[in-house]
């Protein structure tokens, strides 16, 4: 028997406190390697973006002056004074009544303020004639326009997705500071797990945990260790477990925490050393026979083997200390208020997630629809579910047609 539960709120302040939970460190690395990485330091400009004044069409450059009023039956003529490419400083300089055919990004040259577009002009014999005038700066970007010198433009903490990298490589930047990401070491137990790809013997079945825990820990930041399988022995998983909090910062497991008498994960690990468990079971259904430990300063989430239990309990309880490792910030839970379909019943004195998928009637409201687990989970539960919703301890029941909140797995909401 589990050797006294504790409440959800419990356990998620145990941990905080216990753990700590705090970036690893920081490394720099090449920006093409940054994405989904988080920045460890202010980013200032050191050069104005745009650097220099330059053309947003193609047209001509000219002095803004010297074409007021133009219009279409008085056009103003300024005589062809040279070209100004992209890439290139300006070889010419624009004197009155002077025009530098110019096109979109190139520099904009000396003398010149304003530029016309090529729509509204015509060139003949050395000539340009506007048939429109234009202000000072028009068609124009001027310098640091974009970004200035010394402006700060990335905070540290940020997640750096493809318009950061963006930003960082405008600004001249080949590697970003970025706190380093924890490394997970991934394990599955029990006699009838194999790994995709080989043979399915009678009574066995594949490794689900493995995958959707590995693929779990990198939509929060890490980096997933896969392991293997391990049979329910003692020895063998406490070597395995010794492997793993060599190679990794965190170590997730499934399976062998009941308390049948194959279920010795919490025993190999308090085997390993000091603390050892600090959490065995949780007043929460699923997931009830979750047990947390440390060795060192290293935390094991030792999960259920029920594919849904885990997963459900990894998204409670590891995900948010693996994200703080990763130096990312605090998660604020993803919700959507629905209208259950069913009636949805709590376990005694626990509380209990329900797995819903979302669906919407024509009309636009959305309901949620309880997705059966049975008695030892059905495997495409974690297909199906959208998300949960939560029945407190201190409520029997949640009714059908009862307005829900329903917690998001991951990003979708609808297929």
């Amino acid at each position: 028997m589990f050797r006294r539960l504790l409440t959800l709120d419990q356990a998620e302040r145990l941990l905080q406190e216990r753990l700590n939970p705090k970036p690893l460190g920081v490394e720099r690395i090449p920006l093409l390697h940054a994405s989904e990485r988080v920045l460890a330091e202010d980013v200032k400009a050191k050069i104005n973006i745009p650097p220099f004044d330059r053309s947003t069409v193609d047209g001509y450059a000219v002095r803004a002056e010297d074409t007021f009023g133009a219009e279409e039956n008085n056009p103003a003529e300024l005589r062809m004074c040279g070209t100004v490419l992209i890439g290139e400083l300006p070889k010419v300089r624009v004197g009155k009544k002077q025009a530098a055919e110019i096109v979109t990004g190139a520099p904009i040259p000396e003398g010149a303020d304003a530029v016309v577009m090529v729509e509204h002009t015509e060139k003949e014999a050395g000539l340009v004639r506007v048939f429109s005038g234009v202000g000072k700066n028009a068609n124009v970007l001027k310098a640091g326009a974009d970004i200035r010198e010394g402006e700060k433009v990335l905070k540290s903490g940020k997640l750096l997705g493809s318009r950061e990298i963006g930003v960082l490589a405008a600004l001249g930047v080949a590697e970003a500071r970025v706190y380093k990401v924890p490394r997970v070491a991934v394990l599955s137990t029990g006699p009838e797990v194999t790994e995709p790809g080989k043979a399915l013997l009678p009574g066995k079945i594949y490794d689900i945990n493995a995958y959707s825990l590995s693929t779990a820990v990198l939509e929060c930041g890490g980096e997933p260790l896969y392991l293997g399988v391990f049979p329910d022995d003692l020895e063998e998983l406490r070597e395995a477990l010794k492997k793993a909090f060599t190679c990794a910062d965190i170590v997730v497991t499934s399976g062998g925490v009941s308390i049948g008498p194959k279920d010795v994960m919490p025993e190999a690990l308090g085997s390993l050393g000091k603390p050892g468990v600090i959490l065995s079971g949780i007043a929460i259904k699923p997931g009830k026979p979750t047990t947390v430990g440390m060795i060192g300063e290293k935390p094991a989430f030792l999960l259920p083997g029920h594919p849904t239990s885990a997963l459900l309990v990894f998204h409670l309880l590891a995900r948010p200390i693996i994200r703080l490792m990763a130096g990312r910030k605090r998660e604020i839970d993803s919700t959507v208020k629905s209208i259950a379909t069913a009636r949805m019943f709590s376990a005694k004195g626990r509380r209990t997630f329900v797995m819903v998928a979302l669906k919407r009637d024509k009309s636009g409201k959305t309901f949620a629809e309880p997705v059966s687990v049975g008695e030892s989970g059905a495997i495409t539960t974690l297909a199906k579910a959208t998300g949960f919703i939560v029945v407190p301890e201190n409520v029997q029941f949640i009714d059908s047609g009862q307005e829900v909140t329903v917690h998001i797995l991951g990003k979708r909401l609808f297929d």
